[in-house]
């Protein structure tokens, strides 16, 4: 079944913060891709009955390449995990428990590693699902032609496969031998000149 795009987001003071960071600081693309990854997510989630914490998925959504920016890059660790921090000081600051911050920071940094099914994580698997559709068009059969149009019309690209390529292949040189990196080798530019959602 493909996957039923949700008409809504959370509605929390957590989550109304962390899109207010995310609009601040990334750009109107990243942000855009940022949305979209939650909406793919949680639809993915409801075609194959995957239960999840919308909240703390949202708000790991929001902020999964905040690290990606010219604020937050880090110029000592992979984006993903200069990512999980901000995510983690963001969570305490906004009165989480200290589990809850560092699920947050696990989901951002796992979503760059290796895969984990929904069973051993769902936010972490439906992260690494819903951005792996977005950036480089894996599991098109998920995402019927009517969702992708719904979910482009209310959030559109706006030139995000290269802003992204750019930004990983920037990634790669400053930071050899980490995910970005990894990517950028194995083929990314490729596979988002290739992107369904662009052609």
């Amino acid at each position: 079944m493909p996957a039923p795009i949700p008409e809504t987001f959370p509605q929390t003071p957590v989550a109304a913060a962390a899109l207010a960071v995310a609009t601040r600081f990334c750009s109107p693309a990243l942000l855009n891709h940022s949305i979209r990854s939650y909406l793919w997510g949680a639809g993915y989630a409801g075609a194959h009955g995957i239960g999840f914490d919308d909240e703390l998925y949202y708000v790991s959504s929001l902020l999964h390449d905040i690290g990606l920016t010219e604020t937050f890059d880090s110029h000592g660790v992979p984006f993903e995990e200069a990512g999980g921090h901000l995510a983690w000081v963001f969570c305490t600051a906004a009165g989480w428990s200290q589990d809850r911050c560092a699920r947050a920071e696990k989901i951002i940094v796992v979503h760059m590693r290796d895969p984990v099914t929904a069973t051993e994580d769902p936010e972490s698997h439906l992260l690494q699902v819903a951005t792996s559709w977005d950036v480089s068009g894996r599991r098109p059969e998920e995402f019927s032609a009517e969702a992708r149009a719904a979910v482009l019309a209310r959030f559109p690209r706006l030139g995000f496969g290269a802003e992204f390529l750019a930004a990983f292949e920037e990634q790669a040189r400053r930071k050899p031998g980490c995910a970005a990196a990894d990517s950028v080798a194995g083929g990314l530019g490729g596979r988002i000149a290739a992107h369904p959602l662009d052609a």
